[in-house]
């Protein structure tokens, strides 16, 4: 079953909020469908400004589906609910083939990452295909080899701006991809948790010297599924960042236009 596009109710106070993990902001939402090259179909969001034309495009790429990752993980919620109002910003959320959540099922069967590859040049072409443009992929966890795999080559990498990656684990991407991110020249942003599960700051170093271009940030304190408030407007902040450097950061922590709050999160990362 699917959810029609969620609809919030916006009040405005006489003083500013704070913005808080279930703070939503206005964006103008809308369920999307993505059809891919074997002929399934993905459900996703997609969250824009309101009433203008974003100066960029995310499309994300979540963790690990057979371990609770879907396109409602958190980090990738709050960017939906806060980047299009606080950096115009739009987001594309999705899940890939097999992977289930409140917005539904998408078809297909979990590939660990070899068909995906289908998904990723999908949600590159439904971008690309609404008109939008700096494009940026942002992968988490098995997100980030999705990006690595697929988003240096040919058909995707001539449509982006380059890749911002959330813990990478590195165990179904190799150095062939990364010598293949290496010859693209696109940039490529790399967040790592200073107590991350699979790599830690100073061996993705080692491992990332392999893309002299690559930026790689470790992050003190942060855990592979960046819990918390803290680490979550970390990566929101270290990704606006790469893709809007004319916006002043860190992104405001108080609000005074209409918001709403979202309802408990459903389980899942």
């Amino acid at each position: 079953m699917t959810r029609d596009a969620p609809e919030y109710t916006y009040t405005t106070g006489e003083a500013p909020i704070e913005i808080r993990a279930s703070t939503v902001l206005p964006a103008e939402r809308r369920n999307i469908e993505l059809v891919t090259e074997d002929g399934l179909t993905l459900v996703g969001e997609f969250a824009a400004p309101v009433g203008g034309v974003p100066e960029a495009t995310l499309v994300t790429f979540h963790p690990l589906p057979t371990h609770g990752g879907f396109m409602d993980s958190h980090v990738y919620k709050k960017a939906s609910y806060r980047l299009p109002a606080l950096a115009d910003v739009a987001v594309l959320r999705f899940n890939t083939r097999g992977t289930c959540s409140p917005r539904g099922c998408s078809e297909g069967t979990f590939d660990g990452g070899g068909a995906e590859r289908l998904d990723v040049q999908a949600a590159v072409d439904w971008a690309v295909a609404q008109g939008l443009h700096d494009i940026w992929l942002v992968g988490w966890s098995f997100g980030t080899e999705l990006c690595l795999k697929y988003g240096a080559s040919d058909p995707v990498a001539e449509l982006i701006e380059g890749a911002i990656l959330l813990s990478p684990p590195l165990h179904r991407a190799g150095d062939d991809d990364l010598d293949t991110w290496a010859a693209s020249g696109l940039p490529l942003k790399v967040l790592v948790p200073e107590f991350d599960d699979y790599l830690v700051p100073d061996e993705a170093v080692k491992r990332f010297a392999r893309v002299p271009h690559a930026e790689v940030t470790g992050v003190d304190g942060a855990k592979h599924l960046w819990v918390g408030e803290k680490y979550a407007a970390r990566v929101l902040d270290e990704i606006v960042g790469v893709v809007r450097p004319g916006v002043g950061l860190p992104l405001p922590s108080e609000w005074s236009g209409p918001s709403a709050v979202a309802p408990p999160a459903t389980a899942g990362r």
